[in-house]
């Protein structure tokens, strides 16, 4: 019980994260790379100032496809900065003006995989990395899946792509021994595992 005259706690259920708009004193871009720039921002915060470098990120869609199995379809390719071919799950950049997340899920599904998808949830929203970048990711569950019209050429990274159909409990079962450590597969796999765990139980009465 809080004492008496002290603030009470909010719910749990009512929790959430808390935009903030702080004033950006000065921003200076400090790199402008290919895909994303690196910013310094000198921020008014509290009763003093703070300073910042973070990438400017311009944000992602990613999706968890789920055929009538229940396997998921991950794929693996290599990602210079880990030293590692990890497994993920498709996904891209939100660098298509006036495009909306869920259609650069659709776009990504059939670049990455070849695969058109008949239905579409969303699942999640996260910060990837809200310390060192302003990134958000869009996940989407997809079901209903066939071919798409036509296959797409990759080069670089996406060139030498490994995909894989991996029954989702094998997949929930290898995110918690540490094989599977990509975190946007992480959430996305196990998001998917509860949106269809919840689907096949029945409401109480």
């Amino acid at each position: 019980m809080p004492q008496s005259g002290a603030p009470e706690a909010p719910s749990v259920e009512l929790l959430q994260d808390e935009r903030v708009e702080a004033e950006v004193l000065e921003s200076e871009l400090v790199y402008e790379g290919r895909v994303w720039d690196v910013r310094s921002d000198t921020v008014a915060y509290g009763s003093g100032r703070i300073v910042r470098q973070y990438v400017d990120h311009p944000g992602a869609a990613a999706v968890v496809a789920v055929d009538d199995d229940e396997r998921v379809l991950l794929i693996q390719q290599y990602r210079h900065p880990i030293r590692h071919r990890d497994w993920e799950i498709p996904a891209g950049l939100l660098d298509v003006a006036g495009e909306a997340p869920i259609e650069t899920a659709r776009r990504e599904l059939a670049e990455e995989v070849d695969l058109v998808a008949s239905s579409w949830e969303p699942l999640v929203s996260i910060f990837t990395t809200p310390g060192g970048n302003d990134e958000i990711v869009h996940l989407f569950l997809a079901r209903g899946l066939s071919p798409a019209g036509e296959v797409h050429a990759r080069e670089d990274e996406e060139a030498d792509i490994r995909v894989e159909w991996l029954p989702l409990a094998d997949a929930v079962a290898g995110i918690f021994a540490g094989r599977l450590r990509n975190g946007i597969l992480t959430t996305g796999v196990l998001a998917a595992a509860e949106r269809l765990r919840a689907a096949r139980t029945p409401a109480s009465v």
